[in-house]
Order: structure tokens, then sequence, then C-alpha cells
């Protein structure tokens, strides 16, 4: 296509396929409304995909939620590395790590932390119909691990898990408060605290 005012080629921007706005969709309402109280129809009807065309994606709700949680996973991997081209020191990466939490306030007090409250209501759920979110907390830690260790922190692990823990404390917080400034004070805190490492 052609931009006429320009004389250059315009890209064509592509509508994500069925199952692309379908996960999407996924994402969205299990993370605002909820595992229980999300349903294939309102899947359907965000993605804007008829009913029918979801069974020929995911054959029941729990694909669904197993291709949410890849899709979180595939985030948090390309979230960690563009943190890791970005930025060569291992401050500037745990640093950048926490502005990537606090840029979230508003909808973590809304609706909690998309993966905290994932992990939390899929642990609730019926021993077979459990998708595998363990990935979705060990990627983070093992990240964070990494920086700390590259720090010369022999208790890596230990600051890897209480970052996690601290900020997955503070979303809690947040959103049963409806109040983001919890979220950024906390990301601030953390901040000063890897300075002072």
């Amino acid at each position: 296509m052609t931009d006429l005012a320009s004389g250059q080629s315009a890209a064509l921007v592509e509508r994500p396929g069925k199952r692309e706005r379908l996960v999407g969709a996924a994402i969205q309402l299990l993370h605002q409304q909820g595992v229980e109280r999300t349903t294939l129809a309102d899947i359907a009807k965000v993605a804007d995909v008829p009913p029918g065309n979801v069974y020929y994606y995911f054959k029941a709700k729990d694909d669904v939620i197993v291709a949410v949680v890849e899709a979180h996973v595939e985030l948090i991997k390309a979230t960690l590395a563009a943190i890791d081209a970005r930025h060569p020191s291992p401050k500037g990466r745990l640093k950048a790590f926490m502005r990537e939490f606090a840029a979230q306030s508003e909808i973590v007090a809304q609706y909690g932390c998309p993966l905290g409250s994932l992990c939390s209501e899929i642990d609730k759920r019926p021993p077979g119909s459990r998708a595998p979110v363990t990935e979705l907390m060990r990627l983070p830690i093992e990240w964070a691990e990494t920086q700390f260790r590259a720090l010369g922190r022999r208790d890596a692990h230990d600051l890897a898990i209480e970052l996690l823990a601290a900020y997955e404390g503070t979303a809690l917080l947040a959103n049963t408060l409806s109040d983001p400034s919890v979220l950024s004070r906390a990301a601030r805190r953390l901040d000063s605290r890897i300075d002072a490492l």
C-alpha cells in the first residue's frame, strides 16, 4: 500500500489470527474477571471470534488456561531479555525490573498482579485441571538471582525470593486498597535498596 502524501510504502498492519486473539482475550479476562468467572463465550466475544470457532483451537477452558500461562512465560522471557539487552550492569537490570513492575501500578491496583493472581487461582483448581504455573515465578526469581550473584552476593537466591515476594505482597496490598501509589512507592524503596547493595 502506498502513502500518497509521502510517496512511500506503508506497512499493512495485519489483524492477529483467531487463536492469537482468543489467547489475548483470555489473558485480559482471566486477569480482570478471574479464572472461574470467565467462560469460553466471554473469551470468544472479546476476541471477536464466533463462539463455535473457539473449539477448533481449544477443546476446553483448561486448554485456554494452559495457552495463557504459556503466553505469560514467553512475555516474561522477552521482557527479561530486553532488560538484559538495554542495561549492562546487574544493578541497572534489577532497577529496570522494578520499573517494569511499577509501570503496571494502575492495572495492578484495579485487578491485582496478573501473574500472582493467576498462580493463586490455578492453585485452587482441582489437581487434574491445573496449568503448570511454576514457571511464572521461577523465571523472574532465577533471573534476579543471576543479577544478585553478578553483584557478588552469596545470598543471591534469598535476595531474589525476597525481591519477588516484596513485589507480590505489595501488589496484593495495592489491589486490596485500590491504591496504585502503594506499588510505586514500594518500587522506589526497592530501587534504593538495590542502589545500596
